[in-house]
């Protein structure tokens, strides 16, 4: 890989942050799924919590209340 660590430690948190979206967004619609695959085992569960979520049965929170949530557990 010929990206320098300490290049990219010069931007600002706010580019940096920016530069892994959009990374993230190019591992999401990059076209070659199968460079990645999960196991059985992840695959089920992740199915199993997106067929949750849009069945209504899992609990979601805003990021406000996750934070409380957080803290509260320290």
């Amino acid at each position: 890989m010929a990206t320098n660590i300490s290049n990219l430690k010069k931007l600002s948190i706010s580019e940096r942050i920016l530069l892994v979206e959009e990374l993230w967004d190019s591992i999401a619609t990059d076209k070659k799924s199968d460079d990645f695959e999960f196991d059985s085992a992840l695959k089920k569960e992740l199915d199993e919590r997106v067929s949750n979520h849009e069945k209504g049965i899992s609990k979601s929170y805003s990021w406000k209340e996750a934070k409380q949530r957080i803290r509260k557990a320290k």
